[in-house]
C-alpha cells in the first residue's frame, strides 16, 4: 500500500514553527488499527486522515495513542493540503467529522475554519490540577472538554512546570491555562498527557473554548491570541453565537510517500 504523506507546520508563516500535523489523503478507509498505527509510527500531536464523502471529505484525526473528536490545527493542515497540493479549486472545503460539518475557506492570510463553541463552566479547582500545574492555583477554573485554568499574567502561564502525571489523572481532554495577553488579547498553553500529547504547541479546538470566555470579557467577539509553547503560534478568532471561527496560515514543511507492503497490512487489519 502506496499511501501520499505531508507534514505540515499549521498555525505558521515558516516552517519550524506552529504546530506540525501529518496529513495522508485516502481513496477508501483502511481498517481504523491501521489508521492508528500510522498515527504511532508519524509520533506527531495528529495525523489526520481524509477521504471524498458527500460533495466533501471525511476527516478524522489520530494522535499517537487514540482517535480525538476535534482537532483545530490538523484541520487546517488538511484544507492546506487540499488547496495547495491536491488541486482543489473552490473557495471552501466541507469536511465531515465527529465534531459535525467543519468548513474551511481561503483567506488573504491563510485559512478560515468555521468549528463549533465549545462551552464551559466554573468549577471547584481540582487537587490534581493544582498539583499537575507544579502547584500553581489558578485564580478560576472552568471546565468543558478540556479544564480550563485561568491565571492574571503571561508571565504565570510561561512559569508553570506541568506534572503531567498529575494531569493524566484528570476527567477531561486534557488541561488549558490562559491569561490575558500583552502583545495581543490572549494566551495559552495546552497539556494532554491523557491522550499522549504533554504539551501541545498551537491548539485550534482549546480557543474553541478559549475564545467564547475571552469575547464576553473583553465585550468583543473578534480576538487574537497567541500560544506560548516552545515552538509558538498566534491566531485570530471570532466569536459568532454557537460557531468560531479561527484564522491562520501554514506552510509545508514534508511531502513524500507511506509505504506499507502487504504483510504489515494484513496483519494490522487482520
Amino acid at each position: 500500500m502506496k499511501l501520499q504523506l505531508f507534514q505540515v507546520d499549521a498555525f505558521a508563516e515558516r516552517v519550524f514553527e506552529g504546530n506540525p500535523a501529518a496529513v495522508v489523503p485516502l481513496e477508501q478507509w483502511p481498517d481504523d488499527a491501521m489508521l492508528q498505527a500510522i498515527a504511532e509510527e508519524n509520533n506527531l500531536s495528529e495525523t489526520a486522515f481524509f477521504a471524498p464523502e458527500d460533495n466533501g471529505y471525511r476527516l478524522r484525526w489520530f494522535t499517537p495513542v487514540s482517535e480525538v473528536d476535534l482537532c483545530g490545527h490538523a484541520t487546517l493542515a488538511s484544507a492546506h493540503v487540499l488547496f495547495n497540493h491536491l488541486g482543489f479549486d473552490h473557495h471552501r472545503v466541507c469536511f465531515h467529522t465527529r465534531s459535525g460539518e467543519l468548513t474551511v475557506r481561503r483567506a488573504e492570510r491563510g485559512f478560515v475554519m468555521d468549528f463549533p463553541a465549545l462551552p464551559s463552566e466554573p468549577v471547584t479547582t481540582p487537587g490534581d490540577l493544582i498539583d499537575g500545574l507544579g502547584g500553581r492555583r489558578p485564580l478560576e477554573t472552568h471546565a468543558g472538554q478540556d479544564y480550563l485554568a485561568v491565571f492574571g499574567r503571561p508571565q504565570d502561564v510561561l512559569e508553570i512546570r506541568p506534572d503531567f502525571a498529575a494531569l493524566s489523572r484528570l476527567d477531561r481532554r486534557g488541561v488549558i491555562v490562559t491569561a490575558p495577553g500583552e502583545d495581543c488579547d490572549f494566551v495559552s498553553r495546552c497539556f494532554y498527557p491523557g491522550v499522549g500529547v504533554d504539551e501541545d504547541p498551537v491548539t485550534g479546538s482549546a480557543h474553541c473554548q478559549m475564545a467564547p470566555l475571552w469575547s464576553s470579557r473583553l465585550a468583543r467577539t473578534e480576538l487574537s491570541a497567541r500560544q506560548l509553547s516552545a515552538r509558538t503560534g498566534r491566531l485570530d478568532c471570532r466569536v459568532a453565537g454557537a460557531r468560531v471561527e479561527l484564522l491562520g496560515p501554514a506552510v509545508t514543511y514534508l511531502q513524500g510517500n507511506l509505504m506499507i507492503d502487504s504483510a504489515t497490512t494484513s496483519g494490522k487489519t487482520s
